[in-house]
């Protein structure tokens, strides 16, 4: 068994949200589609960090999550600032169920096993964002999720989707919920384009930080373990 991740998928069956129109995106969905067949076995997990589909609502990603559910592997996914879809946990998962899209669960005040990691997330937040409510709401989930791995046992992997750090600027409240868990990997998207070239790959306050969007990974899952 292999952990895979990669974010921004932007899926868009079933709304018109063209990706193409971006430099680089042209036939990105076939080309991951090609990129995640030659590398995720059934056997695998993928955690998708965030900006999963496009859809308003519900109904209007079903097509994106049967397309997803179709891939190999095991999809564990999480919350980005595009994913309007996103009501609650409770009627995700009852939406998911519903529907039979039973490779999908979701990451969200919780925790997963993965061997000898506990895989922890939430979507995160950027220093230069001023919405404190926002902010706190998401480092109490990031502390959730970290204390549901802590009960869970194994070394915390954490999958966010706004970056902590980004070039000289970094998110305080964010970076001392890691610290305090001891976190040492961090996987992000959200970066896109020129902008990958300030996105921190390697190591800060001893936390190895890694972006995993989709187009900066060439549409390809990137295999952690």
């Amino acid at each position: 068994m292999s952990l895979f991740a990669i974010a921004d998928l932007h899926l868009s069956f079933g709304v018109s949200k063209p990706m193409d129109v971006f430099p680089g995106w042209d036939n990105h969905v076939a080309r991951l589609e090609e990129n995640w067949l030659a590398a995720v076995s059934p056997e695998d997990t993928v955690v998708i960090a965030g900006d999963i589909s496009w859809g308003m609502d519900l109904e209007e990603c079903l097509e994106d999550f049967r397309w997803l559910d179709r891939l190999p592997g095991r999809k564990l996914i999480l919350k980005g600032n595009h994913d309007l879809w996103f009501s609650t946990k409770t009627k995700v998962e009852k939406f998911l169920a519903a529907h039979e899209l039973h490779s999908l669960e979701i990451l969200f005040n919780n925790a997963f096993a993965w061997e000898d990691k506990v895989i922890c997330g939430t979507r995160g937040w950027m220093n230069d964002q001023t919405d404190k409510k926002v902010l706190n709401r998401e480092c109490g989930r990031l502390r959730l999720s970290l204390e549901a791995g802590r009960k869970l046992g194994g070394e915390p992997v954490v999958f966010l989707h706004y970056p902590p750090v980004y070039g000289g600027d970094e998110c305080p409240e964010i970076l001392e919920v890691l610290l305090e868990y001891g976190v040492r990997q961090v996987y992000y998207g959200h970066i896109h384009g020129y902008a990958s070239g300030y996105a921190i790959n390697g190591v800060r306050h001893g936390i190895d930080f890694r972006l995993i969007s989709c187009d900066y990974l060439q549409f390809k899952p990137k295999q952690i373990v």
